[in-house]
């Protein structure tokens, strides 16, 4: 079974995060893998709607606490990294790391507190992605598609209204409707709080 780990650096979680674990919790057990928040604060604030979502869980420890004993099994998406993730990755490791929040506009190198753990790196493409994205990347990667193959929407515009539109400054995996695939709620969410900046969703 794999494993799908968001480093939960910061000291709150907003609500683009939220809706962006629930959906990476319910997609992973639906693909028959584990999916948990490290080093969440013990005062994280979390809804119980959102605990209580099946395949949702938050470990208070780092990874690198977590698997110090196996630590060449564990994969961190690292945007600097110098190889892209491959299908044949799957047989190198169990667990993959991802420094949340990938989803910064402008990004901010956020997973180099990460690399300087040690753990391998390996690299999801040139175009920065939301976590939920990255996520699912990786799973799709690892479950045998390769990294170039999978549809792509590259900084799509979402409608707020008939006079307004916003152009997101992410890639993302293209769903089966054409349209970017998103978390249940994010399009409300963005619509919602378009008069802000970004930084104050995530």
């Amino acid at each position: 079974m794999k494993t799908y780990v968001v480093e939960h650096l910061d000291p709150e979680c907003g609500p683009w995060s939220m809706l962006e674990y629930i959906t990476i919790a319910k997609e992973s057990t639906d693909a028959g893998a584990k999916f948990y928040l490290s080093s969440a604060p013990i005062d994280l604030d979390i809804p119980d709607s959102v605990k209580a979502v099946r395949g949702f869980s938050i470990e208070h420890r780092s990874v690198e606490d977590v698997y110090h004993d196996c630590k060449n099994r564990v994969c961190l998406l690292d945007p600097a990294a110098k190889e892209e993730l491959k299908p044949a990755d799957a047989h190198d490791f169990d667990v993959f790391v991802f420094g949340g929040i990938l989803g910064d506009d402008p990004p901010r190198d956020r997973t180099s507190e990460l690399r300087k753990k040690g753990f391998t790196g390996r690299r999801l493409g040139p175009i920065q992605m939301t976590t939920d994205t990255a996520v699912r990347v990786t799973r799709m990667v690892i479950q045998g598609q390769a990294l170039d193959a999978i549809p792509y929407l590259d900084y799509p515009e979402i409608r707020i209204d008939e006079h307004e539109s916003t152009e997101m400054p992410f890639r993302y995996v293209t769903a089966a409707d054409g349209k970017p695939a998103m978390p249940e709620g994010m399009i409300d969410l963005i619509r919602k709080d378009s008069e802000k900046g970004f930084g104050d969703l995530l």
